[in-house]
């Protein structure tokens, strides 16, 4: 088994799979601050890594992200072990666009999206959100307004299917940290994801 970090009873009626970005992995503080705010009674939080930094976890060595179908198959295998009816799949980033890519195949309850990498950083033409246009099922989009992997002009011009939600984070990047002359904090913006996650979880 995966080693996974635990928030909230095993008798909740929702869980939720969190999964990291590509950089940082599961205790990252943002990480950390959504997984502790959004778990009570009701929800239930595990937050998991993929195999690539389970393994600088064990030898402090950075690596890169592994190869698509190794992060697909971690996520298969995280669903099946922590299968819930209550079900919900959520990552940051890299974290979330796999869960997207498995999501009508798991058939959760939900799906929440934590900063999605449109594309790189400058580089538009390098989409990578196709799929979210035909997507079954239900999708929580939390992006920060600022996001440089897709903000909220360029985010209003993709073709979203009907039933994926957007939440937009106050002068967020793609930590949703707002920037200090925004007037906003970085503990107002999680307050706020969590917030939004919570009521999308609790409403089904």
């Amino acid at each position: 088994m995966n080693k996974v970090l635990i928030d909230g009873p095993d008798n909740a009626d929702h869980r939720v799979l969190l999964a990291h970005g590509a950089g940082a992995g599961m205790e990252h503080e943002v990480m950390r601050r959504l997984a502790e705010g959004l778990a009570d009674a009701e929800i239930q939080v595990i937050r998991f890594e993929f195999p690539y930094m389970q393994k600088t976890r064990d030898d402090g060595r950075k690596r890169p992200p592994d190869r698509e179908p190794v992060l697909l198959a971690c996520w298969r295998e995280m669903a099946a072990e922590f299968a819930h009816p209550g079900l919900f799949l959520a990552g940051k980033s890299m974290g979330g666009r796999m869960a997207s890519l498995v999501a009508d195949e798991l058939a959760p309850e939900g799906l929440v999206l934590l900063g999605f990498p449109f594309h790189p950083p400058g580089k538009p033409e390098r989409f990578r959100g196709q799929h979210l246009a035909t997507i079954v099922t239900p999708t929580l989009l939390v992006q920060g307004e600022r996001d440089t992997f897709g903000n909220r002009e360029a985010v209003a011009g993709y073709d979203l299917a009907e039933g994926v939600e957007t939440l937009w984070v106050n002068d967020g990047d793609h930590s949703f940290s707002p920037r200090k002359a925004s007037g906003f904090t970085l503990e107002r913006n999680l307050a706020t994801v969590v917030a939004g996650m919570r009521r999308f979880v609790l409403a089904r």
